[in-house]
C-alpha cells in the first residue's frame, strides 16, 4: 500500500494505494531548509533512493518515494514521508514511466525531482518534462544532458576543448546506406583493429561489439545497432579504437549556474566485467601530482565547454604509455560517488540539491577542489551484487535469507537490502556498496579484506567471493590495474589456477560458516564434527583438493549452486 508518514500540517497531498485508490496524505509543516524547495520526489529505487532520502532529511526537506508493485515493502518506501505507487514491476511501466512519475510529483506537491542514477537519470526528455512542469530537476540542465549523453557530440566537445579523444569516428556509421559499407571499412582501417563498435547513446556496454577482423565488422555493426536501439531507442553506432591494457579513470565534476566548474578528484574504475564496474577507488593509485592535476584540468575544460551545472563525471582511458584519452561524460550522480565523499569529506548529494536550487559552489566544494590533486587518504568501494561470479557474473535473483553487513571505523555500507527481502529479476542486481576509508591505500585494502570477511549473505549467490579474491590478490595490492584485470586473473588459466581460485573463493564462506553458522564457536562442523582445514593450508597446496571439497560442502548452504 502507498503510505504517508506526514504529521498534521497546513495543506494536503495525495498518496496512491496499490489498488489505485486515493488516500489523504497530510503534508508536513514548512521545513527549515534554506533551499527554495521543501519537498523532493526521488525517481528511483534501492540503495540510491535511500541515499538521496537521507540527504534530503538532513537538509530538512520532505520526501516522496515512488515504487512499483515489486517494491511495495522496500526500504525507500518506508523511509520517505510519502510514497506513491507508479505501476507494475516492469521498468517501462513504472520507473521509466515519465507520465506516472510526473503525476506522482503533482499529486504530492513535490517541488523538485532527483533521478539518482540509471532509469531516467540521463534522459534529457525527462529532465525537460520536469522543468517544463515547473519543477526543479536535480541534475545537469536538459541541454547539457542532451549534448554530453550523445557520445559523438561529447567527443567533438572534448576535441574542440583541446582534450585528446580515443581515436575513432566522430560521426555515426551510415547503416541505412549499404553503398557506404566500403567507406565504413576504410574508416575502420584508419582507426585500426581491434576496434569497438559503440552506441552513441546509453552505456553499460549495451550495443558494444569488439571486432578484430574487417570481415566481422558488418555483422558487429548490425548487432550493436540492434541492441542499442532496443536498450536506448537509438540505434546509432560509431567506431572507436580499443585501447589495450588501459586503466579506466574518471573525474568527479561539480558546476554552478555562474559557470564555475571544479574537479573534486579522480577514481580508478578499472576492474570491470562486461564494461561494468566492480571495484572503484579514490584517488587513482600510481599517479603523480602533476599527472593528477593535468587530468583534472582536462575534465574541467570539457565541463566548461559543455556549460555543466550540477554533478557529472568525465571518464578517461589511461593507455599503458601514460597517455590519456577522453571516453565520455556521465551527466548524473555516479554509483561510486561515495569514495570521493570519503576522501573529500563532502556530501555530493547535498551539493547537488544546493546547486539545483541555484546556489553557487559551496566553500567546502571549492576547498576540496583546491586540494584534489594532492589527496591525503584513500577509499575503496566494491559493488556487492546478486550475481554468480563463477558463471561469468550471471544474474542471481532470489530470497535473501541472511544479511549481515560489516561496521567499525572507516567502514561505510550503502544499501537498501535486508534479510527476508526478495531480489527481483526486473532491476539492476546491485545489493550494497561496501566502502572503506584508510590513511593510505595499503591500510584501506587491509580494512576492505577484514570488512569482507565480516559480511554474510545467505540464500542467493553474490559477488562476495570475487571481492574477497580481489582484496587478497597481489596484483591488486600492487596496483597493477587494467580493464582486462578480470580476464587476466579471475578468468585466467583454467586448470591449477582454477583449483586455487576455488579454494580462495569458498574459503571465506567456510570460515564464516564455522564461526557463525552450523559450526558454532569451536570451529567444528555441527553436522559431522569435522574441523575444516586452514585456508592458508589450501593456498599453500597441502592437500588442497580435499580441503576444497570440504570447504565447498560447508559453503553450499551459504552460496547456493556452488556445488554445481
Amino acid at each position: 500500500m502507498g503510505t504517508s508518514r506526514s504529521s498534521a500540517g497546513v495543506d494536503a497531498a495525495v498518496s496512491l494505494r496499490k489498488d489505485g485508490a486515493a488516500e489523504a496524505a497530510t503534508a508536513m509543516p514548512a521545513s527549515d531548509s534554506p533551499l527554495p524547495f521543501r519537498r523532493v520526489l526521488v525517481a528511483n529505487r534501492g540503495e540510491i533512493a535511500v541515499r538521496i532520502l537521507r540527504a534530503c532529511r538532513e537538509l530538512g526537506l520532505e520526501t516522496v518515494a515512488v515504487y512499483s508493485d515489486a517494491d511495495v515493502h522496500a526500504a525507500h518506501v518506508r523511509l520517505a514521508d510519502i510514497a506513491v505507487r507508479i505501476g507494475p514491476p516492469a521498468p517501462k511501466d513504472s520507473y521509466l514511466n515519465i507520465e506516472a512519475i510526473l503525476a506522482a510529483a503533482t499529486t504530492t506537491g513535490a517541488e523538485a525531482v532527483h533521478p539518482g542514477y540509471g532509469f531516467l537519470a540521463e534522459r534529457a526528455a525527462f529532465a525537460r518534462r520536469v522543468t517544463d512542469a515547473g519543477l526543479v530537476f536535480v541534475g545537469p540542465a536538459p541541454d547539457v544532458i542532451e549534448a554530453l549523453g550523445d557520445k559523438l557530440r561529447a567527443r567533438r566537445i572534448a576535441r574542440d576543448a583541446g582534450v585528446p579523444v580515443v581515436p575513432g569516428t566522430l560521426e555515426a556509421a551510415a547503416l541505412d546506406r549499404p553503398d557506404q559499407l566500403p567507406a565504413i571499412l576504410d574508416e575502420a582501417a584508419t582507426v585500426g583493429f581491434p576496434l569497438l563498435v559503440k552506441a552513441t547513446a546509453g552505456g553499460g556496454g549495451r550495443g558494444m561489439r569488439r571486432v578484430t577482423r574487417p570481415e566481422d565488422l558488418p555483422v558487429a555493426l548490425l548487432d550493436g545497432s540492434r541492441e542499442a536501439a532496443d536498450a536506448f531507442g537509438d540505434g546509432r553506432v560509431y567506431l572507436e579504437r580499443e585501447v589495450a591494457a588501459a586503466r579506466h579513470i574518471e573525474v568527479q565534476l561539480l558546476g554552478d549556474a555562474a559557470g564555475r566548474v571544479v574537479a573534486l578528484g579522480e577514481r580508478d574504475c578499472s576492474i570491470q566485467r562486461r564494461h561494468q564496474k566492480l571495484v572503484e577507488e579514490a584517488p587513482a593509485p600510481g599517479l603523480s601530482d602533476a599527472e593528477r592535476q593535468r587530468l583534472h584540468e582536462m575534465a574541467v575544460a570539457i565541463g566548461r565547454a559543455a556549460r555543466l551545472t550540477n554533478a557529472a563525471t568525465a571518464e578517461f582511458l589511461r593507455a599503458s604509455d601514460g597517455a590519456y584519452y577522453f571516453l565520455e561524460v556521465n551527466t548524473r550522480l555516479q554509483v561510486e560517488h561515495g569514495v570521493t565523499e570519503l576522501v573529500t569529506g563532502l556530501d555530493i548529494v547535498r551539493e547537488q540539491l544546493s546547486l539545483a536550487a541555484g546556489r553557487p559552489l559551496s566553500e567546502a566544494a571549492l576547498v576540496a577542489a583546491e586540494h584534489a590533486a594532492i589527496p591525503g587518504t584513500h577509499a575503496i568501494e566494491v559493488r556487492i551484487s546478486a550475481e554468480d561470479p563463477g558463471r561469468d557474473f550471471a544474474p542471481a535473483p532470489g530470497l535473501i535469507r541472511r544479511w549481515l553487513m560489516p561496521s567499525g571505523p572507516g567502514v561505510r555500507v550503502d544499501t537498501a537490502a535486508e534479510a527476508g527481502e526478495r531480489v527481483p529479476p526486473e532491476y539492476d542486481n546491485l545489493l550494497a556498496k561496501l566502502m572503506v576509508h584508510g590513511a593510505d591505500r595499503a591500510s584501506a585494502i587491509d580494512r576492505l579484506a577484514g570488512a569482507l570477511l565480516e559480511t554474510e549473505i545467505a540464500g542467493i549467490q553474490t559477488t562476495l567471493p570475487f571481492h574477497r579474491f580481489v582484496a587478497d590478490h597481489p596484483a591488486f595490492r600492487a596496483a597493477e590495474l587494467s580493464t582486462g584485470w578480470v580476464a587476466d586473473h579471475w578468468d585466467g588459466p583454467p586448470a591449477a589456477a582454477r583449483a586455487g581460485r576455488l579454494a580462495q573463493l569458498v574459503g571465506g564462506l567456510a570460515a564464516a560458516w564455522t564461526k557463525n553458522g552450523a559450526g558454532g564457536r569451536d570451529g567444528r562442523d555441527a553436522r559431522d564434527g569435522r574441523e575444516p582445514r586452514n585456508r592458508r593450508e589450501a593456498r599453500d597446496g597441502r592437500d588442497g583438493s580435499a580441503w576444497a571439497r570440504e570447504a565447498l560442502e560447508a559453503a553450499v548452504d551459504r552460496w547456493p549452486g556452488a556445488d554445481e
